[in-house]
């Protein structure tokens, strides 16, 4: 009797084996399974020797991965606790000037002073949104998008922290190699931690509260202290992005409160994809060279990006994450039977 053939998909069982006991039958599945993640890896690794001769679009990138950590900040708040935060300039504020000022100030060196800003700013920024957290939906997102505008009348009025001149004088990074890939590697580090922590049981407790927030305090967890702590890892991410943005660019001042920075992170995750967490990285990393393209268009140009944007959420709503994955899974091959 002859042998025919058909067609079956790649996915067909290896996603059962490879998420319960972790069994592949071939390299051709384990490539399968590690192809998307080689790419976002190995394209990232790459992509500061790709732009090496043109050290324009190499700033530029760097500024998409620094816009990263802020799209993660408002992803996973958003998405995986329930809160929606209109204000992530605050977090990018806070984290510049706290690094420019333990730098500037306290003569702390750049390698000091960007980590200890980070982790200061984040505290600084959980205490100071700390008292909007049982607030819930619309409520939450306008409270914080009053803190980055509050900083900047702050500051602007009492002429403190440099006042609008802001601070300057901050040390840089030794070489552009050096502040490339200490960027691009945190980044990768910073989403597969996150990754592995929302899949965790704490993962699972915050995604709780975001659901059902009254049967989690039934069950007697504490749920202030959940949202304070998912408000201290987005904190950390933020600031870290502002703490990053001062010292690669040497100054900080009112503009790391700009309400741009608080819509860019939101825009690129609704194009990347919510709640994917690599939605919003490769969102960030769609949206900072098309910034930079739409700037000949002069003063049109935000109607131009508001027009793009709103075709990529209309035709595109689930965002280019989950689109490209159920793509992906429906690659089929031949087989005989």
């Amino acid at each position: 009797m002859d042998r025919g053939r058909r067609r079956k998909r790649l996915d067909r069982g290896i996603k059962v084996r490879s998420d319960s006991i972790y069994v592949l039958c071939s390299l051709r599945e384990l490539g399968y399974l590690t192809a998307p993640r080689l790419l976002l890896i190995g394209g990232l690794l790459i992509l500061p020797v790709v732009l090496l001769p043109w050290p324009y679009w190499s700033r530029v990138a760097l500024s998409s991965c620094i816009l990263a950590f802020m799209a993660l900040s408002f992803d996973f708040l958003a998405n995986y606790v329930g809160l929606i935060c209109l204000g992530g300039a605050f977090f990018h504020g806070v984290g510049g000037y706290t690094a420019a000022l333990l730098n500037v100030e306290l003569g702390l060196p750049y390698f000091l002073s960007l980590p200890l800003g980070t982790v200061v700013g984040a505290l600084i920024c959980t205490a100071a949104v700390y008292p909007c957290l049982p607030l819930r939906g619309v409520y939450f997102a306008v409270v914080t998008l009053m803190y980055p505008l509050l900083m900047t009348r702050l500051i602007e009025a009492l002429d403190i922290f440099g006042g609008t001149e802001g601070l300057r004088g901050i040390d840089g990074f030794h070489s552009p190699w050096e502040e490339q890939y200490t960027v691009i590697v945190l980044l990768l580090l910073s989403l597969f931690a996150l990754r592995r922590f929302v899949s965790e049981d704490a993962g699972l407790v915050f995604r709780a509260v975001r659901d059902n927030d009254q049967a989690v305090r039934a069950a007697g967890i504490d749920v202030a202290r959940c949202r304070a702590r998912a408000l201290f890892i987005a904190s950390l991410l933020g600031c870290f992005a502002g703490a990053c943005y001062a010292h690669v660019y040497r100054t900080v001042g009112v503009s790391s409160f700009a309400l741009d920075l608080s819509i860019l992170p939101i825009g690129a995750t609704v194009i990347g994809g919510g709640g994917t967490l690599v939605g919003p990285v490769i969102g960030s990393l769609a949206l900072g060279p098309l910034g930079e393209v739409l700037r000949e268009f002069g003063s049109l140009r935000i109607a131009v990006y508001a027009l793009i944007l709103t075709a990529a959420v209309v035709h595109r709503a689930e965002g280019l994450i989950p689109f490209l994955a159920r793509k992906y899974e429906q690659f089929e091959t031949w087989e005989e039977v």
